[in-house]
C-alpha cells in the first residue's frame, strides 16, 4: 500500500483544477480516471472551441435544491481567475453572445494548460484505471485499483454525472455517495433536446431554426434560438428551458418576441399571399407550414379576423407538452446529484465523512448553457483543492 495526501477520482475539468490547486499547496496528489482519453467533455465542448466560462456568472444561473449553496465557491474562484490562468499560459479568448467566452486556441489548448498545471504540482496520473475498491480507514481512505492500492487522507470525487455515456459517463459518484450515507437528489438529463409525440411533430420542418424566440416553463423564460428537429425541439432556448421542465408540464413558445402579429401583417402587402407576408418575419418553410395548418394559402386581405387570431395564438403562444427528452446521450449535463445539504459549501467536504469531497457535475448544482457549468467545475475544484 502506497501513501499520498489526496486521491482525486475523475480527471475532467473539476478534477484537474482541484489537482492543480492542491499541488500548488505542496500536497501529494494521485489523479485517477477510468477513461483512456483525458478530459473528453472539455474536448468536445462548444464544437471543440471550448466555451470555458461566462462573464455573467451569478448564483441565479444555477439550479439546486439549495440555490444559495454555489455562492461561496463562485465568489472564491471567478471567471476572471480562470482568465488570468489562461493568460499565464498565453491563451486568448473571444466573447460571443450573452457573455459566453470561447478559447481562441480551442479546447485542446485548455486541456493542455490544465495538464501542465497538474504536472507542475507533481501529481501522479493514472489514466485508464478503473477503481476496484474504496474503504474508509481511521485516518483516511483506501483506494484500490488493479495495479495499486493507495492510502490517502483526503478523497475527492470528481467523477461527473450521467450525461454523454458514450464518452464514459457513469453513476460511480452517486453510488459512492450513497454508500457513505449521503443523500442524492434525483437525477435527470439537463440542457437536452425535447421530444414530442408523433401527432405533435413538425418533422417536415426538421432543420428549420428560428433565430429569436422565447421558451417559457412556469415562471422561467429564455430568449434565444429554437431549432425544429425530427424528434421535437432543440436550440439554445429549448436546451435552457429543459433544465427546468418536469414531465407533463406545458411549454409556451413565442416565435415572434417583441412583435405583434398585427404589426407583421400591417407591414405586408394585403394582396400578397399570407405565407409570403409571414416569411418576412419567420423562416419561409415555417411560414408556409403555419398557414397550411390554417387552411388554404390565400391573399392576406381575404382572411377574417378570427383566422388571424388563430395565427397569433400559434406563433405567439405555441403551447407544447413534450413527451420527454433525448436523454443523457444528448444532454450536456446532469440535473440533480449529491445533495448540497450533505456538503460544506466552504470546502466541498461531506459533513458526516471527514476527508471526503465532491466537486463538479456530480454535485446537485446545474448551470445554464453558455460556460456556466465549466465555471462551477473550476470554482468547486479550486475550493476542494484549497482544503483537501
Amino acid at each position: 500500500m502506497q501513501t499520498t495526501d489526496i486521491v482525486i477520482i475523475g480527471a475532467g475539468a473539476a478534477g484537474m483544477l482541484c489537482a492543480a490547486t492542491a499541488g500548488a499547496r505542496g500536497r501529494k496528489v494521485v489523479l485517477i480516471d477510468h477513461a483512456a482519453k483525458l478530459a473528453e467533455k472539455i474536448r468536445i465542448s462548444g464544437g471543440g472551441r471550448c466555451n470555458f466560462t461566462n462573464l455573467q456568472v451569478r448564483p441565479e444561473c444555477y439550479l439546486s435544491a439549495n440555490p444559495h449553496y454555489c455562492k461561496s465557491a463562485l465568489a472564491r474562484y471567478t471567471a476572471q481567475d480562470f482568465i488570468k490562468l489562461m493568460a499565464r499560459h498565453g491563451l486568448t479568448y473571444h466573447e460571443k453572445t450573452l457573455g459566453q467566452l470561447f478559447c481562441d486556441q480551442g479546447s485542446g489548448a485548455i486541456i493542455q494548460m490544465l495538464k501542465a498545471e497538474v504536472d507542475a504540482g507533481g501529481a501522479l496520473w493514472r489514466m485508464h484505471t478503473p477503481i476496484e475498491q474504496i474503504e474508509r480507514l481511521d485516518d483516511g481512505f483506501m483506494v484500490r485499483t488493479a495495479a495499486e492500492t493507495w492510502r490517502c487522507a483526503s478523497l475527492v470525487i470528481a467523477s461527473g454525472g450521467l450525461s454523454i455515456p458514450q464518452i464514459g459517463a457513469s453513476a460511480f459518484g452517486y453510488e459512492l455517495a450513497r454508500r457513505f450515507g449521503l443523500e442524492i437528489v434525483p437525477t435527470a438529463p439537463a440542457l437536452v433536446p425535447l421530444t414530442f409525440q408523433p401527432q405533435d411533430l413538425w418533422s417536415e420542418l426538421a432543420g428549420v431554426a428560428v433565430p429569436d424566440a422565447t421558451a417559457t416553463c412556469g415562471r422561467t423564460r429564455f430568449r434565444e434560438a429554437v431549432l425544429l428537429t425530427h424528434k421535437g425541439l432543440s436550440g439554445p432556448a429549448i436546451l435552457q428551458i429543459s433544465s427546468y421542465w418536469q414531465p407533463g408540464q406545458p411549454i409556451s413558445i413565442d416565435l415572434l418576441p417583441d412583435r405583434a402579429i398585427t404589426e407583421v401583417l400591417a407591414a405586408g402587402n394585403r394582396d400578397a399571399l399570407l405565407a409570403n407576408v409571414l416569411a418576412d418575419a419567420i423562416p419561409k418553410r415555417l411560414a408556409h407550414a403555419v398557414v397550411a395548418a390554417l387552411g388554404e394559402n390565400r391573399p392576406l386581405k381575404q382572411y377574417p379576423a378570427k383566422t388571424l387570431h388563430q395565427l397569433e395564438e400559434r406563433l405567439k403562444r405555441w403551447q407544447v407538452v413534450p413527451s420527454g427528452t433525448e436523454g443523457y446521450r444528448k444532454a450536456e449535463v446532469t440535473r440533480g446529484g449529491v445533495a448540497t445539504s450533505a456538503l460544506d459549501s466552504r470546502t466541498m467536504q461531506a459533513k458526516t465523512v471527514p476527508g471526503l469531497f465532491f466537486i463538479g457535475e456530480v454535485v446537485d448544482v446545474t448551470g445554464w448553457l453558455g460556460g456556466y457549468n465549466f465555471q462551477w467545475a473550476w470554482s468547486s475544484g479550486h475550493v476542494a483543492g484549497s482544503h483537501a
